[in-house]
């Protein structure tokens, strides 16, 4: 249990208002009337009122001292996360010349009525490549390349595809050079010769071939009906697309791939056929971060002495910044400082500085007064008068960076060539700053552990200081008789969620490379001898929830506003951020039962009767579902993931 708070004065108003009137039968008895419609009386009132706040303010001393003593230990609260996400630059035409767009570019979302904009700022610099076709190659499945570039133009056409069509079938589409983070326009003529198909669902797939392999490239716009008329595709080219080389020809490769298709979907009867093709370089994809930079910002002078603090003018400094250097002007020109977490292992000659990310404090190392009155020092004392700068950092950041896809619109920065710009992506990963509360209660957790990983609630709170940008985190076995323990990490999400996009979402679930490193690095450093880490995202069990619903009788509104309540309801209840029966999301391991999302639907406003719940199992990545089944067992590991609700209302 808590040790008890000492109440250092437990007196309350009419308790002060009472001894007041002892004290005045004592030393004024001829004061007979104590009723409080007596002037007196009521002075004796308002000063009980005034002591009662002073003694309120006395019983917090004990707070203050909790939170000094963890100030004292070295616990502070964490700063901001900062939201990132991928921004694509369009050019106004395609160019022959490359188009750079400058690191430190801003992008932000639309003023809106007494909203302030949510601005980015792109970390590197972006290059706008421009690229033509040279070869056209076809690849039957399991067979070898053959060059069909000479055959364009005449009459029979390129056939795509073999003769019937089979899943691994491709055609291949050489760029001069590759064009890395950019998106390409295929401007292609294309017979009406693929019959069978559905022009809107075609068993096909973009893929650009990179030093890993080929990576799948998300598909902006396609207008060729599936390969049955003349139209453009634009394609977003992933970042580690690279020259290679296929049919003897060296070129930065993409292709278009017939794939196994799904339960129900129409599969192409005869090849299409392409009569000409060229391709442009039209925008590029650059990642941007909620934050701001600040370069060249310069502190103040130093005095001489130990223990020397300064303050930034822009706090907080964002948690995604890495190591903070700081220059001190020496007569050899700036000499650098290095970030150290404490001073504890710091000698007398090591540039060392502490930085408190929250307020944005730099300390330099303190003198230390021993037994025997000697002094020692822990980290070197900057000389009189030099001047101290911090080279960088970057401010910002909170959970308001969490925008909605499609909503980074206005360049703030004119680039030329340079029309338009917007984020494919929600914007993920802010997180607001740590509140004193949320400290006091870390507090006793960090020292608990003392920076060893032992039990599961270890490595949990171990990996949420090296990443307080992540959601969610729990640690599992990784089987049973295995030494191994799996961290699994659950990013946070925007504010905005888009329902009718359900790939867009299970993509957002999975946290950055760079977050699951950091955390994998951190814990290896702390783990016990001969444990293993696992640091990686859950396992999403999709669920997809057929019901039907009766409409209550003159609730007002239509059907169409009472279904989208209903699947909003359904995909508020399974998320795996904010879901499950406590709103903070969905338990980990927890069994999906029909009974409970009867009851969910039951609540939802305009509802009369549940008639029917169906509950499927389903794969957020094919699609497919499973049969119907009254509950969903999920492993240890496993998170629901709504996908693809129906619901039916009569009434």
């Amino acid at each position: 249990m808590a040790l008890p708070a000492p109440n250092l004065d437990d007196r309350r108003f009419q308790d002060l208002v009472d001894d007041a009137k002892r004290l005045v039968q004592r030393r004024c008895p001829e004061w007979t009337d104590h009723n409080v419609s007596d002037p007196g009386v009521t002075l004796i009132e308002t000063f009980a009122y005034l002591v009662d706040q002073m003694l309120y303010r006395l019983n917090r001393v004990p707070e203050r001292h909790y939170v000094k003593f963890l100030d004292l230990l070295g616990v502070t609260p964490f700063p901001p996360a900062v939201a990132s996400t991928d921004v694509t630059f369009w050019l106004s035409a395609p160019r022959d010349a490359p188009v750079v767009v400058p690191a430190g570019t801003h992008v932000a979302t639309v003023r809106a009525e007494n909203v302030e904009p949510v601005t980015f700022e792109t970390l590197r610099e972006l290059t706008v490549p421009p690229c033509q076709l040279r070869r056209v190659v076809t690849v039957p499945a399991g067979g070898q390349p053959t060059d069909r570039t000479g055959e364009l133009g005449s009459p029979d056409r390129v056939p795509a595809f073999a003769d019937p069509p089979a899943a691994g079938d491709a055609v291949l589409f050489g760029l001069d050079e590759p064009v890395p983070g950019c998106a390409v326009l295929l401007t292609m003529d294309w017979a009406v010769a693929g019959r069978g198909v559905d022009p809107t669902n075609p068993p096909l797939v973009w893929e650009a071939l990179t030093d890993d392999g080929w990576v799948e490239c998300p598909v902006e716009r396609d207008s060729t009906g599936a390969l049955n008329r003349a139209g453009e595709v634009v394609l977003h080219v992933p970042a580690g697309h690279s020259a290679s080389v296929v049919a003897r020809h060296r070129a930065g490769w993409l292709r278009c791939r017939l794939r196994q298709p799904v339960a129900g979907q129409p599969f192409f009867h005869a090849p299409p056929r392409l009569g000409r093709a060229e391709a442009a370089t039209i925008g590029g994809t650059v990642e941007a971060y909620h934050a701001e930079l600040i370069a060249g910002e310069s502190v103040g002078a130093s005095e001489g002495v130990p223990g020397q603090r300064f303050t930034v003018q822009r706090a907080p400094i964002v948690a995604a910044d890495g190591a903070i250097e700081i220059e001190v002007s020496g007569a050899d020109g700036w000499q650098v400082w290095r970030e150290v977490a404490s001073f504890a292992d710091s000698r007398p000659e090591d540039r060392h500085v502490c930085v408190d990310r929250s307020t944005g404090e730099i300390r330099f190392g303190p003198a230390v007064r021993q037994p025997d009155g000697t002094i020692s020092r822990h980290g070197a004392v900057p000389p009189k008068g030099a001047v101290i700068r911090i080279p960088a950092y970057r401010t910002g950041g909170g959970r308001q960076g969490n925008v909605a896809a499609r909503t980074l619109s206005v360049l703030r920065d004119p680039v030329p060539f340079v029309s338009t710009v917007t984020n494919r992506a929600a914007a993920t990963g802010g997180v607001d700053g740590e509140s004193l509360a949320e400290t006091s209660v870390r507090g006793p957790l960090t020292l608990r552990t003392r920076e060893r990983a032992v039990t599961a609630e270890d490595y949990e709170q171990l990996s949420r200081q090296a990443a307080p940008e992540v959601q969610r985190v729990r640690c599992v076995p990784a089987g049973t008789g295995s030494s191994a323990v799996r961290v699994l990490v659950v990013p946070a999400l925007g504010e905005h969620r888009d329902t009718d996009d359900d790939a867009a979402r299970f993509a957002a679930l999975r946290p950055r490379d760079e977050i699951l490193e950091r955390i994998r690095t951190f814990l290896d450093s702390r783990r016990c001898v001969g444990a293993r880490v696992l640091v990686e995202p859950p396992f999403y069990q999709g669920v997809t929830v057929v019901a039907q619903v009766r409409a209550r009788p003159r609730a007002g509104g239509s059907n169409a506003d009472l279904r989208r309540r209903a699947v909003r309801a359904l995909y508020d209840y399974l998320d795996p951020v904010r879901g499950g029966p406590e709103g903070i999301g969905w338990p980990f391991g927890r069994p999906v039962q029909s009974g409970e999302l009867h009851a969910v639907l039951q609540r939802v406003t305009g509802v009369d009767l549940v008639e029917e719940v169906r509950l499927f199992g389903a794969d957020p990545t094919s699609g497919d579902r499973g049969e119907a089944v009254q509950r969903l067992e999920l492993d240890v590991n496993a998170l629901a993931f709504s996908y693809g609700h129906q619901v039916r209302v009569t009434g």
